[in-house]
Formats: structure tokens, C-alpha cells, sequence
């Protein structure tokens, strides 16, 4: 029984690792960051709440996913007041992610994976440009497809605070990507 329980989680895991990782890389610009919050986030599941219900670990974890997304913000908030003060430059080097460089197995042809990279570089910086919380709401509820009231117990918020946030992230999401489909 418990093995069962465990091959259960390893395949829901399984399941949401690439999205997730993807959601926090957006949240964080960073690959080697988001990952750590990724592991973390899947760790903490797995040690917490393995005998939850199957259908609780999802809204569990984006939770989790989200709380250790925003203490990484604190983290680098309070790192970048200490980095000023100490007189120290910020130091981002911007690395090309590593699955960017490997063959397409479709044989999508160079031009294009250029404009779809073209296309996708572009939706992913209006996404990258939201505020948190827009980004967070609309990634969980357009991407994730979690409905109001999942999406605001997984954002520690009201209802209605996530109808604002996703309201406002489809708005500046169209004004970002208005010349694209015209």
C-alpha cells in the first residue's frame, strides 16, 4: 500500500515538474533559481503530505510552489539591500538555457523555430513583465487551470482579489502583445 502511495506521488510529480518549472522561471528569470524552487517545492510535498488525498497534492503544491517563490523574492530583495549597502554590484549573468540548444526531433525548419522562438521570446517577456501576483494568477488559472477558488486558497487571497489580479494581467497581456495577431 504504501509503495503504491509512493509511485503515486512520484508520477504526480513527474507530471508537474516542466510546467512548474517553467512558472517559476518566469517568476524568477532564472533557470538555476527556479529549479532549487522547483526541487524544494517537490521535497516539502513529499515529506509533508504524502498521505493526502491524490487530488489535494495539485492545489497543495502550486501552493508551495507559490509561497516559495515569493520567500525567494524576500530573499533577494533583503540580499540586493545588503549588496548596496556593502557597495557590491548586482552580478546577473544571462545564460542560454541549456534545452534551447538541443536539435528540434520534428525538423521544424531554421525559419521557423526562429519566428516561433521570435514569438515565443516575446509572450514570454509580456508574461515576465507582469507583477507577481498578475503573473501568479494568470499562470494558475489560464496555464494551470485551476478555477477562482482554487487559485485564491493556492494564493492565500480572496476571490476577488484574484478576479482583479487575472483581469488586470489579460489586460496588460493584450496591450504587451497587441501587434502580434492583427
Amino acid at each position: 500500500m504504501m509503495k503504491n502511495k509512493k509511485n503515486q506521488l512520484d508520477h504526480f510529480l513527474a507530471s508537474v515538474e516542466k510546467r512548474a518549472f517553467q512558472m517559476t522561471r518566469l517568476a524568477t528569470g532564472d533557470a538555476d533559481e527556479a529549479l532549487d524552487i522547483v526541487q524544494d517545492s517537490m521535497l516539502y510535498l513529499a515529506k509533508k503530505y504524502p498521505q493526502h488525498n491524490e487530488a489535494e497534492w495539485r492545489p497543495l503544491f502550486y501552493r508551495i510552489l507559490q509561497n516559495k517563490i515569493k520567500d525567494w523574492y524576500r530573499k533577494k530583495k533583503t540580499i540586493s539591500r545588503w549588496r548596496v549597502w556593502l557597495g557590491m554590484g548586482n552580478n546577473n549573468d544571462d545564460e542560454r538555457d541549456p534545452l534551447d540548444t538541443i536539435a528540434d526531433p520534428k525538423g521544424i525548419t531554421p525559419e521557423n523555430a526562429t519566428e516561433a522562438g521570435t514569438l515565443r521570446a516575446m509572450i514570454y517577456n509580456a508574461l515576465a513583465g507582469l507583477p507577481l501576483r498578475q503573473q501568479q494568477a494568470f499562470l494558475l488559472r489560464a496555464w494551470e487551470e485551476f478555477d477562482t477558488r482554487e487559485t485564491a486558497a493556492i494564493m492565500n487571497c480572496s476571490e476577488g482579489s484574484v478576479k482583479t489580479h487575472y483581469s488586470r494581467a489579460i489586460s496588460h497581456l493584450k496591450k504587451s502583445l497587441e501587434g502580434l495577431w492583427s
